[in-house]
């Protein structure tokens, strides 16, 4: 089981691996080591635009999140609906999802639109609960849900996301 330790150890190098990848494309990039709850990172241009970012990184497995933070949760009993999706904490804000290697230059980079990531997860979440007749088999009240790479094929190396965002 992992550490809080080797958490903020992952979270920390999938920050810097993206602010290394954004500079080598001609950015200016601060860090803000979890100090701002939307975001991660905030990339500049040379004419003074900005585009704040969001980092999420795996060693390996998927990309853990709670349903709630992206569509309002209501129960019947034990049975779970569906509702509205909830608003965006940041219009235009972009994700970034690292699969960080063992090996150095071996990282992957999946670059969408945090909006994009609500529409996987409730899909997926919607998916799930519905082949178990709306009700999770083991324990009814959780909200896990989760994305993996295979959700994130289209959006890999997509740096250009970021770059017309400035």
């Amino acid at each position: 089981m992992a550490t809080g330790r080797s958490n903020q150890l992952i979270k920390q190098i999938g920050e810097y691996l993206v602010a290394c990848e954004l500079a080598r494309r001609g950015l200016l990039v601060a860090t803000f080591s979890g100090n701002v709850p939307d975001f991660d990172l905030i990339a500049t241009d040379f004419k003074g635009s900005s585009c704040p970012i969001q980092v999420k990184t795996i060693k390996g497995g998927a990309w853990q999140f709670s349903i709630d933070k992206f569509a309002d949760i209501t129960f019947d009993g034990s049975k779970q609906l569906i509702g509205g999706k909830k608003p965006l904490p940041i219009r235009q804000l972009v994700c970034v999802f690292v699969l960080a290697a063992e090996k150095y230059g071996e990282d992957q980079f999946f670059i969408l639109e945090w909006s994009k990531v609500q529409d996987i997860l409730i899909a997926n979440y919607s998916r799930w609960l519905d082949s178990h007749g709306g009700v999770r088999p083991r324990k009814p009240d959780s909200l896990h849900c989760a994305i993996v790479e295979r959700d994130l094929r289209d959006y890999k190396d997509n740096w250009s996301m970021i770059s017309s965002r400035l």
